[in-house]
């Protein structure tokens, strides 16, 4: 049996990842913050493995390479909107976390269309964002589940993830507009 026949692994864990979007939404609506944090490691797991097997296998799809990270931000924002609507974190800072984003698709579609076909690639300052946005929700729901964690990670959290949020999206902003100059020029 080859194992070409199980490249499909991969983007079915991306697709459970998706679908377990909204138990974990709904388990921070309600309150139960331990079930959501059963569901984030088993979506992070997911993720995890998901990865290992496309890398490992060589099982990459180019809808796997959609699909993945939008997985991954829907259920950040999904942690951000949920921890908003419940009065944990302040409307601005899930609009910062849901505008940048925004903004990302949005340039990276003008590009597109305006200038010619482009393959985003992760920047460091977006990786560095994603990183803490995860440590952040994590840190909070850990928090709000009743176990041990500092207060402070609240207030900390949030300027942490604002910082980061303009920064790499600023830089996003710059790295691509000066792309764009250069092939408008060229």
């Amino acid at each position: 049996m080859s194992s070409r026949q199980w490249r499909w692994i991969p983007n079915a864990l991306t697709f459970l990842r998706m679908v377990l979007i909204v138990p974990f939404a709904g388990a921070l609506l309600e309150g139960n913050y331990r079930l959501s944090l059963v569901i984030f490691f088993v979506a992070a797991l997911t993720d995890a493995f998901d990865g290992f097997l496309a890398r490992h296998f060589n099982w990459r799809s180019r809808l796997g390479a959609v699909a993945d990270p939008l997985a991954d931000k829907a259920l950040l924002i999904s942690a951000y909107l949920m921890l908003t609507i419940t009065g944990v974190l302040p409307l601005w800072l899930f609009a910062l976390v849901l505008g940048r984003d925004l903004v990302i698709v949005c340039g990276g579609l003008a590009f597109h269309y305006g200038i010619g076909r482009f393959d985003m690639e992760p920047s460091i300052p977006g990786k560095i964002n994603t990183f803490v946005q995860i440590l952040v929700a994590l840190a909070i729901i850990i928090l709000l589940a009743g176990l041990p964690m500092q207060p402070w990670v609240i207030d900390t959290g949030i300027w942490l993830v604002a910082v980061s949020a303009l920064v790499s999206g600023g830089h996003y902003v710059a790295v691509w507009s000066l792309r764009a100059w250069r092939a408008k020029r060229s």
